[in-house]
C-alpha cells in the first residue's frame, strides 16, 4: 500500500530543491547566519536582527515560490494543485525556514 502514498512529483521536486540549494547556497547561508546573530544578540539589537532574518527568509521563499509556480503553470489544474502541495511539503521537510510562508505566495 505504500506505493499509494508515493509522491507523484517527488523526483522533479527533489531536483528542483537540489538546484535551489546549489544555486542559492548564499541565501540559505545568509538566513542561517542572521538567525545565529539574532539568537546571540543582546535584547536591544535583537529586533533589528530579527527583521534582517525575516527579510532573508522572504528572499529564499520568493525564489522557491517562483520555481514552484513556473513549473505548476506547465500542468493541468488537478496536477498543478497536487504538485504545489507536494512541493510545499518537501520545502517544509528539507528547507524548513523557507516553508512558513510558502503557501501564501
Amino acid at each position: 500500500m505504500s506505493f499509494l502514498r508515493r509522491r507523484r512529483f517527488g523526483d522533479v521536486i527533489d531536483r528542483q530543491l537540489d538546484l535551489f540549494e546549489r544555486d542559492h547556497a548564499d541565501v540559505i547561508a545568509d538566513a542561517q547566519a542572521l538567525l545565529d546573530r539574532y539568537n546571540a544578540a543582546p535584547r536591544g539589537e535583537a529586533e533589528d536582527l530579527y527583521g534582517d532574518y525575516v527579510d532573508a527568509v522572504e528572499t529564499g521563499t520568493e525564489i522557491l515560490a517562483d520555481v514552484r509556480d513556473h513549473f505548476a503553470r506547465t500542468l493541468d489544474d488537478a496536477a498543478s494543485d497536487r504538485y504545489e502541495r507536494e512541493f510545499n511539503a518537501a520545502v517544509g521537510k528539507r528547507l524548513a525556514p523557507f516553508a512558513l510562508e510558502i503557501e501564501n505566495r
